[in-house]
Formats: structure tokens, C-alpha cells, sequence
């Protein structure tokens, strides 16, 4: 069962490694398309952002702290769907389907996040061979 679970973490993980390297590689390019779409200090904020996902992807795939990655992953990606995302304001039917897409990416993936955080404090250090137990107990 371990295993079973480090290869899902692993999975999970590989998708915000990736993408804090974007934010890193591309930050102009991601700072002027943050800005394109209202997000305030567009720069900072892609920069942040980057943080957040090197910080709770590596935390998530290492298991250090892993419950408090899996917090960080959604700190990142629950503003990112409403900020980045908002198909509720868009009026051509194509771009308005993309950003639901996104958006609904990015909230079954804060859920995601969410019940890891809930397994990894609950269950601690037995779940899917972590370095270190949880941060937080529930």
C-alpha cells in the first residue's frame, strides 16, 4: 500500500514541480498574462505563486511536512481558479468552456490537495513512505 501511495504522490506531485519551473523560467511572460488578467503586483504575485508550488510539491513528494504542502498547493490553486479563471465573466462560448476547464482543474485538485492534507494528519507518517510525520494532528 505504501508504495501504491508514494507512486500517487509522486503523480500529483510532477504537476506543480513543472509548473513552479514555469513560473520561474517564463516569470515575464507569466507576469504579463497575470497582469492581462487583473491580478494585482503580476510580477510578485507569479513569483509567490512559483514558491508555493516548488515548496508544497517537493513537501508532498518528499513527505516533509506533507500535510502542510498539501496546504500550500491549495493556497495557490484556489486563488488561482478564481482569479485566473473566471468563466463567469466571459462572453464568447469558446473562452468561456476553456476557463471552466481551468477552473474546475483547479478546484478537484485543491480537493485533491485537501484529502491528502486530511490523510497525512490523520494517518501521519505511515502513509505512502514520508521522512517526516505530520505537521498537524486531526
Amino acid at each position: 500500500m505504501n508504495v501504491v501511495v508514494l507512486v500517487g504522490r509522486i503523480l500529483f506531485a510532477l504537476l506543480f514541480l513543472g509548473s513552479a519551473f514555469g513560473h520561474f523560467a517564463q516569470r515575464k511572460q507569466m507576469a504579463e498574462y497575470a497582469g492581462y488578467k487583473g491580478v494585482p503586483l503580476p510580477g510578485l504575485s507569479v513569483l509567490g505563486s512559483g514558491v508555493l508550488l516548488l515548496a508544497g510539491g517537493l513537501s508532498v513528494l518528499l513527505g516533509v511536512w506533507a500535510d502542510l504542502g498539501s496546504l500550500l498547493l491549495i493556497a495557490f490553486l484556489v486563488p488561482t481558479a478564481l482569479l485566473m479563471h473566471p468563466f463567469w465573466t466571459e462572453t464568447d462560448a469558446q473562452v468561456k468552456q476553456q476557463e471552466m476547464i481551468h477552473f474546475n482543474k483547479d478546484i478537484g485538485l485543491a480537493g485533491a490537495a485537501l484529502m491528502l492534507f486530511a490523510f497525512f494528519s490523520h494517518v501521519g507518517g505511515d502513509l505512502g513512505l514520508t521522512l517526516t510525520g505530520p505537521l498537524f494532528h486531526i
